[in-house]
Protein backbone atom coordinates (compact mmCIF):
# COMPACT_ATOMS: atom_id res chain seq x y z
CA UNK A 1 0.00 0.00 0.00
CA UNK A 2 1.26 3.48 -0.86
CA UNK A 3 1.12 5.18 2.54
CA UNK A 4 2.46 8.47 1.14
CA UNK A 5 -0.40 8.56 -1.34
CA UNK A 6 -2.89 8.46 1.50
CA UNK A 7 -1.51 11.56 3.23
CA UNK A 8 -3.36 14.13 1.07
CA UNK A 9 -6.64 12.23 1.56
CA UNK A 10 -6.06 11.97 5.30
CA UNK A 11 -5.26 15.69 5.48
CA UNK A 12 -8.41 16.53 3.56
CA UNK A 13 -10.50 14.30 5.85
CA UNK A 14 -8.95 15.87 8.96
CA UNK A 15 -9.63 19.37 7.59
CA UNK A 16 -13.25 18.45 6.84
CA UNK A 17 -13.81 17.01 10.31
CA UNK A 18 -12.15 20.03 11.94
CA UNK A 19 -14.31 22.47 9.97
CA UNK A 20 -17.45 20.49 10.85
CA UNK A 21 -16.58 20.38 14.56
CA UNK A 22 -15.83 24.12 14.64
CA UNK A 23 -19.07 25.01 12.82
CA UNK A 24 -21.19 22.68 14.96
CA UNK A 25 -19.55 23.82 18.21
CA UNK A 26 -20.28 27.49 17.46
CA UNK A 27 -23.90 26.74 16.61
CA UNK A 28 -24.45 24.48 19.63
CA UNK A 29 -22.76 26.94 21.98
CA UNK A 30 -25.03 29.78 20.81
CA UNK A 31 -28.14 27.56 20.97
CA UNK A 32 -27.43 26.35 24.49
CA UNK A 33 -26.37 29.80 25.66
CA UNK A 34 -29.80 31.03 24.57
CA UNK A 35 -31.41 28.45 26.86
CA UNK A 36 -28.99 29.30 29.67
CA UNK A 37 -29.16 33.10 29.63
CA UNK A 38 -32.94 33.38 29.23
CA UNK A 39 -33.37 30.72 31.92
CA UNK A 40 -31.12 32.73 34.21
CA UNK A 41 -33.02 35.94 33.45
CA UNK A 42 -36.25 34.04 34.18
CA UNK A 43 -35.00 32.80 37.57
CA UNK A 44 -34.22 29.21 36.54
CA UNK A 45 -30.90 27.90 37.83
CA UNK A 46 -28.57 26.04 35.47
CA UNK A 47 -26.47 23.35 37.14
CA UNK A 48 -24.38 22.38 34.08
CA UNK A 49 -23.56 24.03 30.75
CA UNK A 50 -21.84 21.42 28.58
CA UNK A 51 -20.29 21.77 25.15
CA UNK A 52 -20.14 18.17 23.98
CA UNK A 53 -21.09 14.85 25.55
CA UNK A 54 -19.24 12.03 27.27
CA UNK A 55 -16.10 12.25 29.44
CA UNK A 56 -15.43 15.76 30.73
CA UNK A 57 -12.16 17.29 29.50
CA UNK A 58 -12.44 20.61 31.30
CA UNK A 59 -14.82 22.01 33.91
CA UNK A 60 -15.12 25.18 35.97
CA UNK A 61 -17.82 26.26 38.41
CA UNK A 62 -18.80 29.94 38.36
CA UNK A 63 -19.98 32.08 41.26
CA UNK A 64 -23.63 31.26 40.51
CA UNK A 65 -23.01 27.55 40.96
CA UNK A 66 -23.13 26.63 37.27
CA UNK A 67 -20.52 24.15 36.05
CA UNK A 68 -19.17 25.09 32.60
CA UNK A 69 -17.60 22.09 30.91
CA UNK A 70 -16.15 20.79 27.63
CA UNK A 71 -16.70 17.10 26.95
CA UNK A 72 -14.90 14.66 24.68
CA UNK A 73 -17.61 14.14 22.02
CA UNK A 74 -18.03 17.52 20.26
CA UNK A 75 -21.29 16.69 18.47
CA UNK A 76 -23.81 18.57 20.58
CA UNK A 77 -24.26 20.06 24.01
CA UNK A 78 -26.79 20.73 26.71
CA UNK A 79 -27.84 22.83 29.68
CA UNK A 80 -28.97 20.84 32.73
CA UNK A 81 -31.27 22.92 34.91
CA UNK A 82 -32.04 22.39 38.57
CA UNK A 83 -34.62 19.59 38.94
CA UNK A 84 -33.77 17.93 35.61
CA UNK A 85 -33.23 14.18 35.59
CA UNK A 86 -31.16 14.34 32.39
CA UNK A 87 -29.78 16.77 29.80
CA UNK A 88 -33.12 16.38 27.96
CA UNK A 89 -34.81 18.22 30.88
CA UNK A 90 -36.78 15.18 32.01
CA UNK A 91 -38.46 15.83 35.33
CA UNK A 92 -36.70 14.29 38.35
CA UNK A 93 -39.72 13.75 40.62
CA UNK A 94 -37.65 12.33 43.47
CA UNK A 95 -35.59 15.53 43.52
CA UNK A 96 -38.51 17.91 43.05
CA UNK A 97 -40.39 16.37 46.00
CA UNK A 98 -37.54 17.25 48.36
CA UNK A 99 -37.38 20.94 47.42
CA UNK A 100 -39.09 23.75 49.27
CA UNK A 101 -41.41 26.18 47.43
CA UNK A 102 -38.78 28.88 46.95
CA UNK A 103 -36.20 26.46 45.56
CA UNK A 104 -38.76 24.82 43.28
CA UNK A 105 -39.29 28.23 41.65
CA UNK A 106 -35.69 28.07 40.44
CA UNK A 107 -36.19 24.71 38.70
CA UNK A 108 -37.29 24.26 35.10
CA UNK A 109 -40.36 22.28 36.19
CA UNK A 110 -41.36 24.55 39.07
CA UNK A 111 -41.00 27.88 37.25
CA UNK A 112 -44.01 29.74 35.81
CA UNK A 113 -45.16 28.65 32.36
CA UNK A 114 -43.96 31.86 30.72
CA UNK A 115 -40.43 31.34 32.09
CA UNK A 116 -40.26 27.73 30.90
CA UNK A 117 -41.60 28.58 27.44
CA UNK A 118 -39.23 31.53 27.04
CA UNK A 119 -36.25 29.42 28.12
CA UNK A 120 -37.10 26.63 25.67
CA UNK A 121 -37.76 29.00 22.75
CA UNK A 122 -34.54 30.94 23.37
CA UNK A 123 -32.28 28.23 21.88
CA UNK A 124 -33.73 28.38 18.34
CA UNK A 125 -34.20 32.17 18.60
CA UNK A 126 -30.50 32.62 19.39
CA UNK A 127 -29.65 30.46 16.35
CA UNK A 128 -31.69 32.84 14.18
CA UNK A 129 -30.05 35.86 15.81
CA UNK A 130 -26.61 34.39 15.10
CA UNK A 131 -27.55 33.87 11.43
CA UNK A 132 -28.93 37.41 11.08
CA UNK A 133 -25.82 38.97 12.64
CA UNK A 134 -23.45 36.87 10.52
CA UNK A 135 -25.28 37.68 7.29
CA UNK A 136 -25.38 41.35 8.30
CA UNK A 137 -21.63 41.27 9.00
CA UNK A 138 -20.91 39.65 5.64
CA UNK A 139 -23.04 42.33 4.00
CA UNK A 140 -20.96 45.03 5.71
CA UNK A 141 -17.68 43.39 4.65
CA UNK A 142 -18.64 42.66 1.05
CA UNK A 143 -20.56 45.89 0.62
CA UNK A 144 -23.30 46.76 -1.84
CA UNK A 145 -22.69 47.33 -5.52
CA UNK A 146 -22.63 51.00 -6.55
CA UNK A 147 -25.18 52.07 -9.13
CA UNK A 148 -24.87 52.80 -12.00
CA UNK A 149 -22.58 49.75 -12.41
CA UNK A 150 -18.99 50.76 -11.77
CA UNK A 151 -15.85 48.72 -12.49
CA UNK A 152 -13.61 47.98 -9.51
CA UNK A 153 -11.29 45.59 -11.36
CA UNK A 154 -11.23 43.51 -14.55
CA UNK A 155 -11.25 39.72 -14.10
CA UNK A 156 -8.57 37.79 -16.04
CA UNK A 157 -9.99 36.29 -19.25
CA UNK A 158 -8.34 34.34 -22.09
CA UNK A 159 -9.44 36.94 -24.68
CA UNK A 160 -8.83 40.68 -24.68
CA UNK A 161 -11.24 42.61 -22.44
CA UNK A 162 -11.25 45.80 -24.51
CA UNK A 163 -10.50 49.30 -23.26
CA UNK A 164 -12.55 49.34 -20.03
CA UNK A 165 -10.64 50.41 -16.92
CA UNK A 166 -11.13 50.26 -13.15
CA UNK A 167 -13.20 53.26 -12.07
CA UNK A 168 -15.31 53.37 -15.25
CA UNK A 169 -19.03 53.89 -14.67
CA UNK A 170 -21.03 51.93 -17.25
CA UNK A 171 -23.86 54.11 -18.58
CA UNK A 172 -24.96 51.98 -21.56
CA UNK A 173 -24.04 48.82 -23.48
CA UNK A 174 -24.65 48.67 -27.23
CA UNK A 175 -26.87 51.75 -26.90
CA UNK A 176 -29.00 50.30 -24.09
CA UNK A 177 -28.94 52.42 -20.88
CA UNK A 178 -27.80 50.73 -17.64
CA UNK A 179 -28.80 53.11 -14.81
CA UNK A 180 -28.85 50.24 -12.27
CA UNK A 181 -28.07 46.53 -12.05
CA UNK A 182 -31.67 45.53 -12.80
CA UNK A 183 -31.42 47.29 -16.17
CA UNK A 184 -27.87 46.01 -16.60
CA UNK A 185 -28.94 42.35 -16.34
CA UNK A 186 -31.99 42.97 -18.54
CA UNK A 187 -29.62 44.43 -21.13
CA UNK A 188 -27.39 41.34 -21.04
CA UNK A 189 -30.26 39.14 -22.23
CA UNK A 190 -30.71 41.29 -25.35
CA UNK A 191 -27.02 41.46 -26.30
CA UNK A 192 -25.18 39.44 -28.91
CA UNK A 193 -22.45 37.27 -27.39
CA UNK A 194 -20.03 38.43 -30.06
CA UNK A 195 -17.31 40.84 -28.96
CA UNK A 196 -16.35 43.59 -28.84
CA UNK A 197 -19.43 45.52 -27.74
CA UNK A 198 -19.64 49.32 -27.47
CA UNK A 199 -19.73 50.54 -23.84
CA UNK A 200 -20.64 54.14 -23.03
CA UNK A 201 -18.79 54.97 -19.82
CA UNK A 202 -18.04 57.92 -17.58
CA UNK A 203 -14.31 58.19 -16.98
CA UNK A 204 -12.70 61.06 -15.07
CA UNK A 205 -15.91 63.08 -15.39
CA UNK A 206 -16.22 62.72 -19.16
CA UNK A 207 -18.32 60.32 -21.21
CA UNK A 208 -16.82 58.21 -23.98
CA UNK A 209 -17.51 54.99 -25.89
CA UNK A 210 -15.00 52.15 -25.55
CA UNK A 211 -14.99 48.50 -26.70
CA UNK A 212 -15.60 45.76 -24.16
CA UNK A 213 -16.39 42.03 -23.91
CA UNK A 214 -19.73 40.29 -23.46
CA UNK A 215 -20.64 41.12 -19.82
CA UNK A 216 -21.41 37.57 -18.67
CA UNK A 217 -18.64 35.29 -20.01
CA UNK A 218 -18.39 31.57 -19.07
CA UNK A 219 -16.44 32.57 -15.95
CA UNK A 220 -16.66 30.48 -12.77
CA UNK A 221 -17.29 32.98 -9.97
CA UNK A 222 -17.94 30.34 -7.29
CA UNK A 223 -18.03 26.56 -6.94
CA UNK A 224 -20.77 25.00 -4.84
CA UNK A 225 -20.04 22.35 -2.18
CA UNK A 226 -21.16 18.79 -2.93
CA UNK A 227 -21.21 19.38 -6.69
CA UNK A 228 -19.81 17.92 -9.87
CA UNK A 229 -17.65 21.03 -10.30
CA UNK A 230 -15.96 20.75 -6.90
CA UNK A 231 -15.47 17.00 -7.39
CA UNK A 232 -13.84 17.50 -10.80
CA UNK A 233 -11.55 20.25 -9.52
CA UNK A 234 -13.00 23.41 -11.07
CA UNK A 235 -11.95 26.59 -9.27
CA UNK A 236 -13.07 30.17 -8.90
CA UNK A 237 -11.66 32.17 -11.82
CA UNK A 238 -11.75 29.31 -14.34
CA UNK A 239 -13.15 30.18 -17.78
CA UNK A 240 -14.91 27.48 -19.82
CA UNK A 241 -13.74 27.51 -23.44
CA UNK A 242 -15.76 24.60 -24.83
CA UNK A 243 -18.17 21.81 -23.90
CA UNK A 244 -18.06 18.60 -25.97
CA UNK A 245 -15.90 20.45 -28.48
CA UNK A 246 -18.43 23.26 -28.98
CA UNK A 247 -17.00 26.75 -28.25
CA UNK A 248 -18.60 28.59 -25.32
CA UNK A 249 -18.67 32.40 -25.27
CA UNK A 250 -21.30 33.12 -22.59
CA UNK A 251 -22.30 31.57 -19.29
CA UNK A 252 -25.84 31.08 -20.64
CA UNK A 253 -24.38 28.83 -23.35
CA UNK A 254 -22.65 26.78 -20.65
CA UNK A 255 -25.96 26.42 -18.81
CA UNK A 256 -27.70 25.29 -22.00
CA UNK A 257 -24.99 22.71 -22.69
CA UNK A 258 -25.24 21.27 -19.17
CA UNK A 259 -29.05 21.23 -19.24
CA UNK A 260 -29.01 19.51 -22.62
CA UNK A 261 -26.62 16.80 -21.39
CA UNK A 262 -29.49 14.98 -19.64
CA UNK A 263 -27.10 13.96 -16.91
CA UNK A 264 -24.51 12.34 -19.18
CA UNK A 265 -20.77 13.06 -18.63
CA UNK A 266 -19.51 16.11 -20.52
CA UNK A 267 -15.98 16.93 -21.64
CA UNK A 268 -14.98 20.49 -20.90
CA UNK A 269 -12.00 22.60 -21.89
CA UNK A 270 -11.09 25.24 -19.31
CA UNK A 271 -8.70 28.20 -19.25
CA UNK A 272 -6.98 28.76 -15.90
CA UNK A 273 -4.43 31.56 -15.46
CA UNK A 274 -2.98 31.08 -18.93
CA UNK A 275 -3.17 27.26 -18.99
CA UNK A 276 -5.71 25.14 -20.89
CA UNK A 277 -7.02 22.16 -18.94
CA UNK A 278 -9.39 19.30 -19.73
CA UNK A 279 -12.16 18.11 -17.38
CA UNK A 280 -14.95 15.55 -17.50
CA UNK A 281 -17.96 16.30 -15.31
CA UNK A 282 -21.20 14.44 -14.73
CA UNK A 283 -24.04 16.91 -14.06
CA UNK A 284 -26.28 16.20 -11.09
CA UNK A 285 -30.02 16.66 -10.84
CA UNK A 286 -30.77 19.41 -8.35
CA UNK A 287 -33.94 21.02 -7.01
CA UNK A 288 -33.51 24.81 -6.78
CA UNK A 289 -35.78 26.92 -4.53
CA UNK A 290 -37.74 29.65 -6.31
CA UNK A 291 -38.75 33.03 -4.84
CA UNK A 292 -42.42 31.99 -4.90
CA UNK A 293 -41.72 28.97 -2.68
CA UNK A 294 -41.66 26.33 -5.42
CA UNK A 295 -38.73 24.40 -6.89
CA UNK A 296 -37.11 24.14 -10.30
CA UNK A 297 -35.37 20.84 -11.09
CA UNK A 298 -32.32 21.06 -13.41
CA UNK A 299 -29.13 19.30 -14.38
CA UNK A 300 -26.30 21.31 -12.80
CA UNK A 301 -22.55 21.11 -12.26
CA UNK A 302 -22.55 23.51 -9.30
CA UNK A 303 -20.66 26.43 -10.86
CA UNK A 304 -21.94 30.00 -10.46
CA UNK A 305 -21.24 32.57 -13.16
CA UNK A 306 -19.91 36.08 -12.78
CA UNK A 307 -19.37 39.31 -14.69
CA UNK A 308 -16.11 40.03 -16.50
CA UNK A 309 -15.47 42.74 -13.88
CA UNK A 310 -15.74 43.04 -10.11
CA UNK A 311 -18.32 45.72 -9.24
CA UNK A 312 -17.27 48.67 -7.12
CA UNK A 313 -19.05 48.59 -3.76
CA UNK A 314 -19.99 50.83 -0.89
CA UNK A 315 -20.53 49.90 2.75
CA UNK A 316 -24.23 49.76 3.63
CA UNK A 317 -25.58 51.32 6.80
CA UNK A 318 -26.17 49.09 9.86
CA UNK A 319 -29.96 49.14 9.38
CA UNK A 320 -29.63 48.05 5.74
CA UNK A 321 -27.11 45.34 6.73
CA UNK A 322 -29.46 44.00 9.42
CA UNK A 323 -32.34 44.01 6.95
CA UNK A 324 -30.16 42.02 4.55
CA UNK A 325 -29.46 39.56 7.37
CA UNK A 326 -33.14 39.19 8.19
CA UNK A 327 -34.04 38.74 4.52
CA UNK A 328 -31.43 36.03 3.98
CA UNK A 329 -32.37 34.17 7.16
CA UNK A 330 -36.06 34.33 6.28
CA UNK A 331 -35.37 33.06 2.74
CA UNK A 332 -33.48 30.04 4.14
CA UNK A 333 -36.30 29.27 6.58
CA UNK A 334 -38.97 29.63 3.89
CA UNK A 335 -37.01 27.52 1.39
CA UNK A 336 -36.34 24.83 4.00
CA UNK A 337 -40.01 24.53 4.96
CA UNK A 338 -41.00 24.50 1.31
CA UNK A 339 -38.39 21.80 0.68
CA UNK A 340 -39.76 19.61 3.48
CA UNK A 341 -43.29 19.99 2.11
CA UNK A 342 -42.23 19.18 -1.46
CA UNK A 343 -40.22 16.14 -0.31
CA UNK A 344 -43.17 14.80 1.69
CA UNK A 345 -45.49 15.24 -1.28
CA UNK A 346 -42.96 13.66 -3.64
CA UNK A 347 -42.60 16.78 -5.80
CA UNK A 348 -38.82 16.80 -5.32
CA UNK A 349 -36.28 14.15 -4.45
CA UNK A 350 -35.85 13.08 -0.81
CA UNK A 351 -32.10 13.19 -1.51
CA UNK A 352 -32.31 16.92 -0.72
CA UNK A 353 -32.26 15.91 2.97
CA UNK A 354 -28.64 15.60 4.03
CA UNK A 355 -27.14 14.10 7.15
CA UNK A 356 -23.93 14.56 9.14
CA UNK A 357 -21.60 13.31 6.40
CA UNK A 358 -23.07 15.67 3.82
CA UNK A 359 -22.97 18.58 6.25
CA UNK A 360 -19.36 17.79 7.18
CA UNK A 361 -18.33 17.66 3.51
CA UNK A 362 -20.02 21.00 2.88
CA UNK A 363 -18.34 22.58 5.90
CA UNK A 364 -14.92 21.44 4.67
CA UNK A 365 -15.50 22.85 1.17
CA UNK A 366 -16.82 26.13 2.60
CA UNK A 367 -13.74 26.46 4.82
CA UNK A 368 -11.39 25.88 1.86
CA UNK A 369 -13.14 28.66 -0.08
CA UNK A 370 -12.25 31.24 2.56
CA UNK A 371 -13.36 32.47 5.96
CA UNK A 372 -16.23 34.54 4.58
CA UNK A 373 -17.64 31.46 2.86
CA UNK A 374 -17.18 29.44 6.06
CA UNK A 375 -18.96 31.85 8.39
CA UNK A 376 -21.71 32.20 5.79
CA UNK A 377 -22.10 28.41 5.94
CA UNK A 378 -22.28 28.62 9.75
CA UNK A 379 -25.13 31.12 9.40
CA UNK A 380 -27.01 28.82 7.00
CA UNK A 381 -26.51 25.81 9.28
CA UNK A 382 -27.49 27.82 12.36
CA UNK A 383 -30.77 28.77 10.66
CA UNK A 384 -31.42 25.13 9.78
CA UNK A 385 -30.66 23.95 13.34
CA UNK A 386 -32.93 26.59 14.83
CA UNK A 387 -35.75 25.67 12.45
CA UNK A 388 -35.35 21.92 13.03
CA UNK A 389 -35.52 22.44 16.79
CA UNK A 390 -38.88 24.19 16.41
CA UNK A 391 -40.48 21.15 14.79
CA UNK A 392 -43.22 19.83 17.15
CA UNK A 393 -41.39 16.59 17.88
CA UNK A 394 -40.99 15.55 21.54
CA UNK A 395 -37.31 15.71 22.68
CA UNK A 396 -36.85 18.79 20.47
CA UNK A 397 -37.55 22.33 21.67
CA UNK A 398 -40.65 22.43 19.50
CA UNK A 399 -41.99 19.39 21.31
CA UNK A 400 -41.50 21.06 24.69
CA UNK A 401 -43.24 24.17 23.39
CA UNK A 402 -46.10 21.94 22.21
CA UNK A 403 -46.44 20.60 25.77
CA UNK A 404 -46.35 24.15 27.14
CA UNK A 405 -49.10 25.16 24.69
CA UNK A 406 -51.21 22.23 25.95
CA UNK A 407 -50.64 23.37 29.53
CA UNK A 408 -51.61 26.94 28.65
CA UNK A 409 -54.83 25.73 26.99
CA UNK A 410 -55.90 23.20 29.64
CA UNK A 411 -54.38 24.69 32.78
CA UNK A 412 -52.38 21.52 33.54
CA UNK A 413 -49.31 19.83 32.05
CA UNK A 414 -49.51 16.43 30.31
CA UNK A 415 -49.26 13.59 32.83
CA UNK A 416 -45.92 11.86 33.31
CA UNK A 417 -46.96 8.64 31.52
CA UNK A 418 -48.11 10.55 28.44
CA UNK A 419 -44.88 12.53 28.44
CA UNK A 420 -42.78 9.36 28.59
CA UNK A 421 -44.73 7.74 25.74
CA UNK A 422 -44.64 10.84 23.53
CA UNK A 423 -40.95 11.39 24.26
CA UNK A 424 -40.21 7.80 23.25
CA UNK A 425 -42.14 8.26 20.01
CA UNK A 426 -40.34 11.55 19.34
CA UNK A 427 -36.96 9.95 19.97
CA UNK A 428 -37.82 7.14 17.58
CA UNK A 429 -38.87 9.62 14.89
CA UNK A 430 -35.68 11.60 15.34
CA UNK A 431 -33.47 8.50 15.13
CA UNK A 432 -35.35 7.37 12.00
CA UNK A 433 -34.90 10.81 10.43
CA UNK A 434 -31.19 10.81 11.21
CA UNK A 435 -30.84 7.30 9.79
CA UNK A 436 -32.63 8.31 6.60
CA UNK A 437 -30.44 11.41 6.22
CA UNK A 438 -27.31 9.29 6.77
CA UNK A 439 -28.49 6.88 4.09
CA UNK A 440 -28.88 9.83 1.72
CA UNK A 441 -25.30 10.87 2.50
CA UNK A 442 -24.06 7.45 1.46
CA UNK A 443 -26.18 6.75 -1.60
CA UNK A 444 -27.46 10.08 -3.02
CA UNK A 445 -25.12 11.84 -5.40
Amino acid sequence: MDIAGLIPSFGSLFYTILAFVVALSVIVAIHEFGHYIVGRWSGIHAEVFSLGFGPVLFAREDRRGTVWQVAALPFGGYVKFLGDASPASDKASEIMDTLDEETRRHTMHGAPLWARAATVAAGPVFNFILAILVFAGVSLIRGEAIEPPTVAQINPLPAATGALQPGDTILAIDGRPTPDYAAFYDTIEALSVTAPLPYRVRRDGAEQVVPGPYPFPPLVAAVQPDSAAIEAGLRRGDVVLSVEGRPIAAFSQLQEAITGSDGQPVDMTVWRAGKVLEFTLTPRRRDLPLPDGGFDTRWLIGATGGLFFEPATTTPGPVTALQNGVDQTWFIMKSSLSGVYHMVTGAISACNLRGPIGIAETSGVAARQGWLSFIGFIAVLSTAVGLLNLFPIPVLDGGHLMFHAYEAATGRPPNDLALRILTGIGLGLLVALMGFALTNDLFCR
